[in-house]
This record gives structure tokens, sequence and C-alpha cells, in this order.
């Protein structure tokens, strides 16, 4: 359940401004009916100032009309009030300072099993620098030797989707059909001219 910002203060503006009940200011704010009561009594939140929920756009003056006018009815915030869900931020991905000497080993993994990505996309993928996946390509990384290709997902450094997302992307203008196809009738052909030799 979504609540006001700052609800204790809400919940005085309430008190001291409507006749709402103690269970509708309590439930909308989160608050207990007896918490409510206490503020209306002047036990807590006396130097608390009000906070007009109606003036900063978190309950619209029709919720709170009808409301003052069924005790049963219950608040809900505007539409407006609640932040949109952020799924996922724009810029470099952070990684635990647990997990940072991983990055080779997953750098390795990818330039060795998915060569059709990108610095770029490795490096959003993981989140490191391209000169880091340069000197890992080119075995000129100061741990060199200690580099052993693991596999991102299981070392938590991205998830199963994003780098299947990254695959797809890195695939999508190649054409997959005509390169296997041309394999086969090619390593065909040596055993042909064989049988027809003997």
């Amino acid at each position: 359940m979504s609540l006001p910002l700052m609800p204790r203060a809400t919940a005085v503006w309430l008190v001291e401004n409507t006749p709402l009940t103690f269970d509708q200011i309590g439930e909308f704010t989160g608050l207990h009916g007896l918490e409510v009561q206490a503020i209306a009594d002047g036990e807590v939140s006396t130097q608390m100032h009000g906070l007009d929920p109606v003036a900063n756009g978190q309950l619209t003056q029709e919720e709170l009309d009808r409301c003052i006018k069924d005790p049963n009815a219950r608040l809900k915030l505007a539409k407006e009030a609640l932040p949109e869900q952020v799924v996922k931020h724009k810029g470099p991905r952070y990684t635990p300072i647990a997990k940072r000497q991983d990055k080779p080993d997953a750098i390795a993994w990818l330039t060795k099993n998915h060569p059709e990505l990108t610095d770029a996309q490795i490096s959003k993928l993981i989140g490191t620098t391209k000169p880091t996946i340069a000197a890992i390509r080119e075995r000129t990384h100061w741990n060199a030797p200690n580099i052993k290709p693991r596999h991102p997902v299981s070392l938590g450094l991205c998830t199963m989707a994003e780098l299947d997302a990254a695959v797809a992307r890195a695939n999508r203008g190649k054409k997959p059909a005509e390169a296997p196809a041309a394999a086969p009738t090619e390593a065909a052909s040596p055993a042909e001219e064989d049988t027809a030799a003997g």
C-alpha cells in the first residue's frame, strides 16, 4: 500500500483541519487509530507542523470531500502522487567491491564464447572499460596468467536475460542460416573425391 510523504505531518494536518475519523486518517497515513487519537489529544507530535496533502498534490479535494461525507469510505492517494516505478537507471553499472576481481574472468569468457559481442556491449554488460577488454583480448592484462574464463551470470555480474539480449542484438544483422549451410557441403566434398577415386 502506498502512503503519503511525511505521514505523521499529514495526519497532524488532517486531524486539525478535517472531521475525518481516526481510522480514516490512520489507514491513509499508515498510523494506528490510537496514534491518530493521541495526535488529536495533543499527547504526541505537539511541535510538528501539519502538511496539507491537497496542497502538495497527494490528495484531491474531491476525494477528501467524499470521505468526509462517508465515515466508512477510505482515502486514496492521487495518481499524480504515486512515483513512476524505475526499473533500470542510466549510467555505469555498480559492482560490489567483492566482485570486482571477477570482471576479467567474465570478460575472458565473453570474448571466448561470444566473439560477436562488441567491446561496447561487453563494457555495458559487465560494467568495465574498453581498455580493460582490449588488454584481456590481447593477453596484455597485468593479471593475464591468472585469468580463467568464467560465466558472468554465475559470477553475479549480469543476469541471463541481459546476456541473451546483448547476444541477440549482436546477431541481429547477421544471417546465421547461410554460414552453417555452407560448412557441411565444403566438408563433404573431399570425402566424395575419395570415394570417386577408390
